[in-house]
Protein backbone atom coordinates (compact mmCIF):
# COMPACT_ATOMS: atom_id res chain seq x y z
CA UNK A 1 0.00 0.00 0.00
CA UNK A 2 1.33 3.42 -0.89
CA UNK A 3 1.18 6.05 1.77
CA UNK A 4 -0.29 9.46 1.05
CA UNK A 5 1.37 12.23 3.07
CA UNK A 6 -1.23 14.77 4.23
CA UNK A 7 -0.08 18.08 5.68
CA UNK A 8 -1.52 20.10 8.52
CA UNK A 9 -1.44 19.89 12.26
CA UNK A 10 0.79 17.26 13.86
CA UNK A 11 -2.22 15.56 15.44
CA UNK A 12 -3.76 15.09 12.00
CA UNK A 13 -0.48 13.71 10.68
CA UNK A 14 -0.18 11.22 13.54
CA UNK A 15 -3.75 10.05 13.05
CA UNK A 16 -3.07 9.44 9.38
CA UNK A 17 0.19 7.65 10.06
CA UNK A 18 -1.37 5.39 12.66
CA UNK A 19 -4.22 4.56 10.30
CA UNK A 20 -1.79 3.68 7.52
CA UNK A 21 0.30 1.54 9.85
CA UNK A 22 -2.76 -0.35 11.07
CA UNK A 23 -3.96 -1.01 7.53
CA UNK A 24 -0.49 -2.00 6.41
CA UNK A 25 0.32 -4.23 9.39
CA UNK A 26 -0.25 -7.53 7.64
CA UNK A 27 1.43 -6.38 4.44
CA UNK A 28 4.32 -4.99 6.47
CA UNK A 29 4.74 -8.26 8.29
CA UNK A 30 5.06 -10.10 5.00
CA UNK A 31 7.53 -7.54 3.70
CA UNK A 32 9.74 -7.65 6.77
CA UNK A 33 9.61 -11.43 6.74
CA UNK A 34 10.72 -11.44 3.11
CA UNK A 35 13.73 -9.37 4.00
CA UNK A 36 14.57 -11.40 7.09
CA UNK A 37 14.69 -14.79 5.36
CA UNK A 38 18.37 -15.62 4.75
CA UNK A 39 17.68 -17.24 1.38
CA UNK A 40 15.28 -14.64 0.00
CA UNK A 41 17.42 -11.78 1.26
CA UNK A 42 20.40 -13.05 -0.72
CA UNK A 43 24.04 -13.18 0.30
CA UNK A 44 24.96 -10.05 2.24
CA UNK A 45 28.04 -8.05 1.36
CA UNK A 46 30.87 -8.25 3.91
CA UNK A 47 30.44 -5.58 6.60
CA UNK A 48 33.21 -2.97 6.91
CA UNK A 49 35.80 -3.68 9.57
CA UNK A 50 35.97 -0.15 10.94
CA UNK A 51 33.00 1.98 12.11
CA UNK A 52 31.42 4.18 9.44
CA UNK A 53 31.75 7.94 9.55
CA UNK A 54 28.29 9.27 10.35
CA UNK A 55 27.46 12.94 10.16
CA UNK A 56 24.21 13.43 12.10
CA UNK A 57 21.52 12.09 14.40
CA UNK A 58 17.84 11.63 13.59
CA UNK A 59 16.17 14.70 15.08
CA UNK A 60 12.74 14.59 16.69
CA UNK A 61 9.94 17.09 16.03
CA UNK A 62 7.82 16.73 19.18
CA UNK A 63 6.01 14.02 21.12
CA UNK A 64 4.06 11.18 19.52
CA UNK A 65 1.86 8.36 20.78
CA UNK A 66 3.32 4.85 20.81
CA UNK A 67 1.76 2.07 18.79
CA UNK A 68 -0.96 0.06 20.53
CA UNK A 69 0.99 -3.18 20.15
CA UNK A 70 4.01 -1.58 21.82
CA UNK A 71 1.89 -0.45 24.78
CA UNK A 72 0.60 -3.99 25.17
CA UNK A 73 4.20 -5.25 25.06
CA UNK A 74 5.11 -2.79 27.82
CA UNK A 75 2.38 -4.20 30.06
CA UNK A 76 4.02 -7.62 29.76
CA UNK A 77 7.63 -6.37 29.88
CA UNK A 78 7.67 -3.07 31.81
CA UNK A 79 11.46 -3.07 32.14
CA UNK A 80 11.78 -2.82 28.36
CA UNK A 81 9.78 0.41 28.35
CA UNK A 82 11.29 2.13 31.38
CA UNK A 83 13.84 4.93 31.09
CA UNK A 84 16.89 4.85 33.33
CA UNK A 85 18.10 8.46 33.30
CA UNK A 86 21.44 7.39 34.75
CA UNK A 87 22.23 5.60 31.49
CA UNK A 88 23.74 7.56 28.59
CA UNK A 89 21.38 8.31 25.70
CA UNK A 90 24.30 8.19 23.25
CA UNK A 91 27.14 5.67 23.12
CA UNK A 92 30.68 6.02 21.74
CA UNK A 93 31.07 4.02 18.54
CA UNK A 94 34.20 2.11 19.47
CA UNK A 95 35.56 -0.80 17.43
CA UNK A 96 34.15 -3.26 19.98
CA UNK A 97 30.67 -1.73 19.95
CA UNK A 98 30.67 -1.57 16.15
CA UNK A 99 31.59 -5.27 16.05
CA UNK A 100 28.82 -6.11 18.53
CA UNK A 101 26.19 -4.27 16.49
CA UNK A 102 27.17 -6.15 13.34
CA UNK A 103 27.43 -9.53 15.03
CA UNK A 104 24.06 -9.30 16.81
CA UNK A 105 22.26 -7.90 13.77
CA UNK A 106 23.47 -10.69 11.51
CA UNK A 107 23.07 -13.46 14.10
CA UNK A 108 19.43 -12.65 14.89
CA UNK A 109 18.55 -12.14 11.23
CA UNK A 110 19.86 -15.61 10.43
CA UNK A 111 18.48 -17.51 13.42
CA UNK A 112 14.90 -16.27 13.82
CA UNK A 113 12.46 -17.95 11.46
CA UNK A 114 10.23 -15.30 9.85
CA UNK A 115 6.53 -15.69 10.64
CA UNK A 116 3.75 -13.11 10.29
CA UNK A 117 1.95 -12.07 13.48
CA UNK A 118 -1.35 -13.43 12.23
CA UNK A 119 0.15 -16.87 11.72
CA UNK A 120 2.34 -16.72 14.82
CA UNK A 121 0.06 -15.15 17.42
CA UNK A 122 -3.35 -15.17 15.73
CA UNK A 123 -3.56 -11.35 15.71
CA UNK A 124 -2.64 -8.76 13.04
CA UNK A 125 -0.01 -6.98 15.16
CA UNK A 126 1.81 -8.07 18.32
CA UNK A 127 5.22 -7.08 19.69
CA UNK A 128 7.05 -9.71 21.72
CA UNK A 129 10.33 -11.57 22.06
CA UNK A 130 10.68 -14.41 19.55
CA UNK A 131 11.49 -16.88 22.34
CA UNK A 132 10.18 -19.79 20.27
CA UNK A 133 12.49 -18.92 17.37
CA UNK A 134 9.70 -17.32 15.33
CA UNK A 135 8.95 -13.64 14.78
CA UNK A 136 8.50 -10.70 12.44
CA UNK A 137 10.34 -7.38 12.17
CA UNK A 138 9.54 -5.81 15.54
CA UNK A 139 10.08 -9.10 17.42
CA UNK A 140 13.46 -9.46 15.75
CA UNK A 141 14.55 -5.92 16.70
CA UNK A 142 13.42 -6.40 20.31
CA UNK A 143 15.60 -9.50 20.56
CA UNK A 144 18.58 -7.61 19.13
CA UNK A 145 18.21 -4.94 21.81
CA UNK A 146 17.94 -7.58 24.54
CA UNK A 147 21.15 -9.25 23.38
CA UNK A 148 22.99 -5.95 23.09
CA UNK A 149 21.92 -4.99 26.63
CA UNK A 150 23.36 -8.31 27.80
CA UNK A 151 26.63 -7.24 26.18
CA UNK A 152 26.64 -4.09 28.26
CA UNK A 153 25.12 -1.49 25.90
CA UNK A 154 22.68 0.96 27.55
CA UNK A 155 19.03 0.30 26.69
CA UNK A 156 18.34 4.04 26.72
CA UNK A 157 20.57 4.52 23.65
CA UNK A 158 18.72 1.83 21.63
CA UNK A 159 15.25 2.89 20.51
CA UNK A 160 12.51 1.04 18.64
CA UNK A 161 11.51 3.06 15.59
CA UNK A 162 8.65 2.92 13.07
CA UNK A 163 9.22 3.81 9.43
CA UNK A 164 7.51 3.60 6.07
CA UNK A 165 9.58 1.30 3.89
CA UNK A 166 10.43 1.40 0.19
CA UNK A 167 7.09 -0.21 -0.72
CA UNK A 168 4.97 2.16 1.37
CA UNK A 169 4.28 -0.21 4.28
CA UNK A 170 4.94 0.08 8.01
CA UNK A 171 8.19 -1.42 9.27
CA UNK A 172 10.03 -1.60 12.63
CA UNK A 173 13.76 -0.95 13.19
CA UNK A 174 16.20 -0.70 16.07
CA UNK A 175 17.84 2.75 16.14
CA UNK A 176 21.14 3.00 18.02
CA UNK A 177 22.20 6.51 19.05
CA UNK A 178 25.99 6.94 18.83
CA UNK A 179 28.47 9.78 18.91
CA UNK A 180 28.74 9.37 15.13
CA UNK A 181 25.02 9.60 14.52
CA UNK A 182 22.10 7.17 14.54
CA UNK A 183 22.71 3.65 13.22
CA UNK A 184 19.98 1.24 12.12
CA UNK A 185 19.66 -2.49 12.80
CA UNK A 186 17.19 -3.96 10.32
CA UNK A 187 16.03 -7.46 9.48
CA UNK A 188 15.94 -6.60 5.77
CA UNK A 189 19.73 -6.47 5.63
CA UNK A 190 22.71 -7.68 7.59
CA UNK A 191 24.65 -4.44 7.16
CA UNK A 192 24.32 -1.86 9.96
CA UNK A 193 23.73 1.51 8.26
CA UNK A 194 23.50 5.20 9.16
CA UNK A 195 19.81 6.16 9.14
CA UNK A 196 20.22 8.37 6.07
CA UNK A 197 21.39 5.40 3.99
CA UNK A 198 18.31 3.22 4.51
CA UNK A 199 15.89 4.81 2.04
CA UNK A 200 13.06 4.82 4.62
CA UNK A 201 10.64 7.55 5.74
CA UNK A 202 11.06 7.93 9.51
CA UNK A 203 7.73 8.37 11.31
CA UNK A 204 8.15 8.00 15.08
CA UNK A 205 9.91 6.00 17.77
CA UNK A 206 10.82 5.66 21.43
CA UNK A 207 12.20 8.77 23.09
CA UNK A 208 15.17 8.86 25.49
CA UNK A 209 13.72 11.01 28.29
CA UNK A 210 10.40 9.38 29.12
CA UNK A 211 7.75 6.89 28.10
CA UNK A 212 6.38 9.15 25.35
CA UNK A 213 7.47 8.43 21.81
CA UNK A 214 8.84 11.15 19.54
CA UNK A 215 7.65 12.28 16.15
CA UNK A 216 10.19 12.55 13.32
CA UNK A 217 8.05 14.62 10.97
CA UNK A 218 8.40 12.22 8.03
CA UNK A 219 12.15 12.71 7.65
CA UNK A 220 13.27 10.92 4.51
CA UNK A 221 16.54 9.03 4.18
CA UNK A 222 17.59 10.12 0.68
CA UNK A 223 19.61 7.08 -0.35
CA UNK A 224 17.17 4.32 -1.32
CA UNK A 225 19.29 1.27 -0.50
CA UNK A 226 16.56 -0.80 1.17
CA UNK A 227 16.02 -4.34 -0.08
CA UNK A 228 13.71 -4.42 -3.10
Amino acid sequence: MRRNAPRGRRAQEETCVDRVLRRASQAAALLCLWGAHPVLAGTPEPAPVVPPIVSEELRSAGEAGPTLAFMQFCEQHPRECSIDSSEPDTIPLTDDIWASLQEVNKHVNLTIVPVADQDHWGVPDRWDYPDDGLGDCEDIQLLKRKLLVERGLPRRAMRMTVVIDELGAGHALLRVRTDRGDLILDNKRDAVLPWRQTGYVYVKGEGTDGKAWVWFGDQIAPTATAAK
